[in-house]
């Protein structure tokens, strides 16, 4: 997912009124009883996903929560003491997908099955300008020989995922492992290869999965390559070695994001850093609290969540069956409820 400095979480928040404004956005104020199954939930392990971020918010408010949430006993009574539910809501339906941190097989060096390279971001590369699509860049051969290779992977598809996630893990040939995270893009707009697999009538919308997506190409040596560059956005990388290999993968906020606890949102309208209560209906419903730790440029909207369901092929599989309505619940501190929501 798209890298965030954590100074600008503050920003964010002071501007989330103004941009809700622009967007029509409705803000309701709940109770805890509203929620479905809130009494149930693990609230210690959501505080302790809470704690790993809410440092680095410089907003009063939050800091003093913060500061206040390292001292609870109570984690549930900590929650419903200082924050209130708050529905925001902009006309558009729950949508919520999942997420998941690949893991690759790779090496250092080019040779044998390992020919799909990942790259560093290129110092040309400008941030909000627009470079080379994928198909220039993959067909051109652009970045051949400029020494930007991170490492090299046996499936193309693999990459193309990675750069859809946004950050993984990489298993080398020589027993090590690294990890990658988000650097850059080429500043082309993503488009969908699933859908584009259902314009053609290759698949039904309900049909279409990352392993679908994955073993069609693979079946198809000539078309597949070329599906894969119907999307023309191209994502670099760095290496990100400092996070330890027991814990996630960073999110929009630098740090470290959890398995089932954290969430990609709209950062324009939920702060980033914020506990969020979300209902997912489904095959596998889920309600539970989670913390908004992360970013994503297909999460847009106040009823839109991406599920974080953690590393390896199974998260994947179980990120990918994830197209769920539901409702979600914004924790915010009382007094910033109440202003959002001033005739309650």
């Amino acid at each position: 997912m798209i890298l965030l400095r954590a100074a600008a979480c503050a920003a964010l928040l002071a501007a989330t009124a103004v941009v809700a404004q622009a967007r029509e956005v409705s803000y309701r104020v709940m109770e805890f009883a509203d929620l479905d199954g809130w009494p149930d939930d693990d609230h210690e392990a959501a505080l302790q996903t809470f704690l790993n971020t809410c440092g680095d918010l410089r907003d009063g408010e939050w800091a003093a929560l913060c500061a206040l949430a390292r001292t609870q006993k109570n984690a549930r009574t900590f929650f419903e003491l200082f924050f209130r539910p708050v529905l925001v809501e902009d006309g558009d339906p729950m949508l919520f997908t999942g997420y998941y941190e690949p893991e690759l097989r790779g090496s250092r060096h080019q040779g044998g099955k390992y020919q799909y390279p990942i790259y560093r971001l290129p110092p040309e590369v400008q941030s909000g300008q627009t470079w080379y699509s994928r198909a220039e860049i993959e067909e051109n051969e652009v970045l051949a020989g400029k020494g930007l290779e991170i490492a090299w992977i046996d499936d193309p598809v693999d990459v193309f995922f990675l750069q859809i996630q946004g950050s993984g893990r990489i298993r080398l040939d020589d027993g090590g492992k690294i990890r990658v995270g988000y650097a850059g893009k080429n500043g082309h707009d993503y488009r969908s290869i699933g859908r584009e697999l259902v314009r053609r009538g290759v698949y039904e919308a309900h049909q279409v999965s990352a392993d679908v997506i994955r073993n069609w190409v693979k079946r198809n040596p000539v078309e597949g390559p070329e599906l894969l560059r119907h999307n023309p956005s191209y994502v670099f990388f760095r290496e990100v070695n400092e996070v330890p290999a027991d814990r996630g993968p960073l999110g929009a906020m630098n740090r470290s994001i959890t398995r089932l606890r954290s969430i990609a949102v709209d950062p324009s309208i939920t702060p980033l850093g914020a506990p969020v209560w979300i209902e997912k209906g489904g095959r596998d419903p889920m309600h539970r609290l989670m913390i908004a730790q992360d970013t994503g440029s297909a999460i847009k909207g106040a009823q839109r969540a991406d599920i974080f369901y953690g590393t390896g092929k199974a998260a994947g599989r179980a990120a990918g069956r994830v197209r769920d309505p539901g409702r979600m619940y914004v924790l915010l501190p009382i007094q910033k409820a109440f202003a959002l929501a001033p005739g309650f």
